[in-house]
């Protein structure tokens, strides 16, 4: 909010200008400019006045013209008309017409004037208040703080991020857990011209099968047993903004089919009831899984895959971002320590390195435990190499027969355990007993293989 709220009084009898300008300036938050003519004041417009108060029956010309000039400039001017006359067929035409309000002069007019700069600058501050958290909330999920990185696959991210933007398209985004699908989803919705409508997630595979139905779509009373009200579903509370499905490569097969419906027919229909309701909603998906192979293995609708494919966009992970680790983790300490009311402390050389011999099964998500802890930890200025903990929960990983080459197994098998010691070609080495020279010319193999 402004420091001062601004009224501009408009009056041509002296004693009652000097009436109202007494009892507007008894708030020291209100600032008075007055005038006697009505071309003088719009020669001031410029200014924009929080309020416009307007004698209807100024000498000089008939406040309707001078009314009908403010709603020009700016109609989002509040205009209050005061006048000598009680005539309701003319307040009428004048609220008709915009005027926020009008006034009688008799002896509630002080009172009533009072209560309207009271509620006007209620409103001044919510919309100051909402244009705040909307700015905030806009520099939130811009895409350079929303997501830290300039790697070369994090600047393709962005471009298409970019793209998706400009248009209502489908968005489809894939990548291993924690990579942060759900972040790109509200950059998304946050620079696009659904940001002002909902951005509702729903994570499919964390809602038990007989509910999701539910969830999705609503139900009515009665419906079944313990449907004691109405509800509406995930789609109707997104209407008119974004709905992001997690995990939609979790969906149960015959909800596959209400959700291509749903995309088709652009509507909906609550469980138990019988009537529909058109919804516009854009639609953003997220999977960890490979959609194509679901889709071979009949565990997805191939109509569906093609329905929701749109745009897609890929994360890497975490572990071939390079530099991005570090800018993350910076940006980690950052947030710890500010959040924690403490100093936010450097990392060592050989703590960053550390961080950059790791391979982050959990990505993302796993680099913030570690830096969060590590803060813990330290006890110095810097971050230290031992303050850096470790602890992945991935165990050894079931064995799943595909028909391809020995060859790619024992790739597969030297992967696994390059990743587990972080690369330690001299572990690696005693664990499967092969020489080194053994490892490194398997390793020239996968690189060439485009093994990653």
């Amino acid at each position: 909010m402004p420091d001062k709220f601004n009224v501009y009084i408009v009056e041509d009898d002296e004693w009652y200008l000097k009436m109202l300008t007494y009892h507007v300036e008894l708030d020291p938050d209100n600032e008075v400019m007055v005038f006697t003519s009505g071309s003088e004041m719009l020669k001031n417009l410029y200014k924009k006045p929080n309020l416009i108060t307007l004698d209807y029956s100024l000498g000089e010309v008939n406040a309707d013209e001078i009314f009908e000039k403010i709603i020009d400039f700016d109609p989002e001017i509040p205009v209050v008309i005061i006048s000598g006359q009680e005539n309701i067929s003319t307040a009428v035409e004048m609220l008709k017409k915009g005027a926020y309000d009008y006034i009688v002069k008799n002896e509630d007019t002080k009172s009533r004037l009072w209560n309207i700069i009271k509620n006007l600058k209620a409103r001044v501050n919510l919309k100051t208040e909402l244009t705040q958290l909307r700015e905030e909330v806009k520099q939130k999920y811009d895409f350079s703080t929303s997501l830290i990185g300039d790697s070369k696959p994090m600047k393709a991210v962005f471009k298409l991020m970019e793209k998706a933007t400009k248009t209502n398209i489908t968005v489809s985004i894939t990548g291993e857990t924690g990579t942060g699908k759900e972040m790109v989803a509200k950059g998304i919705h946050y620079n696009s011209a659904q940001k002002k409508g909902p951005f509702v997630a729903v994570n499919m595979s964390a809602i038990p099968s007989e509910l999701i139905e539910s969830e999705l779509f609503g139900h009515e009373k009665g419906s079944f047993t313990g449907a004691t009200s109405q509800r509406i579903g995930k789609f109707e509370e997104a209407n008119g903004g974004t709905i992001f499905l997690d995990e939609i490569g979790d969906l149960d097969l015959s909800l596959q089919a209400k959700i291509l419906r749903v995309l088709q027919e652009k509507e909906i229909t609550r469980v138990g009831g019988n009537k529909s309701k058109s919804i516009g909603v854009r639609i953003i998906v997220a999977t960890h899984k490979n959609l194509t192979e679901e889709v071979q293995y009949k565990r997805f609708r191939e109509d569906l895959y093609y329905r929701l494919l749109g745009l897609p966009i890929h994360l890497p992970p975490l572990k071939n971002r390079g530099n991005d680790i570090i800018k993350l983790a910076v940006f980690f300490i950052d947030e710890f320590a500010k959040e924690n009311k403490i100093n936010p402390l450097s990392m060592s050389s050989a703590a960053v390195e550390k961080l950059l011999s790791y391979n982050y099964p959990g990505n993302v998500r796993e680099l913030k435990a570690i830096i969060d802890l590590s803060m813990v930890m330290a006890d110095e200025k810097q971050i230290m190499p031992g303050d850096i903990i470790f602890n992945p929960v991935r165990s050894h990983p079931m064995l799943i027969i595909d028909e391809k080459p020995l060859r790619s197994y024992t790739f597969d098998i030297l992967k696994f355990y390059l990743d587990k010691y972080n690369n330690n070609i001299n572990r690696v080495s005693e664990i499967l007993e092969l020489g080194k020279s053994t490892i490194y010319r398997m390793i020239k193999e996968m690189e060439n293989n485009g093994v990653e």
